[in-house]
């Protein structure tokens, strides 16, 4: 079996997610949203997409990589 593509073109292709702004958002679309896909293919991964650009691309990552990469800026 094949490894996933860690990205996709559109977030825009991730149907039946609720994307999530930071509670520290300042409402100026100068954040990240993220979404947890329960359908298809990256079910369990986190997906990060950029507020500015939300057709544009999306990175997934394990809920353990997302979780030790927000400790790093804390």
């Amino acid at each position: 079996m094949s490894a996933l593509p860690r990205h996709i073109p559109s977030s825009t292709s991730l149907h039946d997610v609720r994307w999530l702004r930071s509670s520290r958002s300042t409402g100026m679309n100068n954040c990240v949203e993220t979404a947890r896909p329960v359908h298809g293919p990256w079910t369990g991964l986190v997906a990060v997409r950029d507020s500015k650009n939300v057709t544009g691309p999306a990175l997934f990552f394990t809920p353990d990589a997302w979780e030790e990469f927000l400790a790093e800026l804390s």
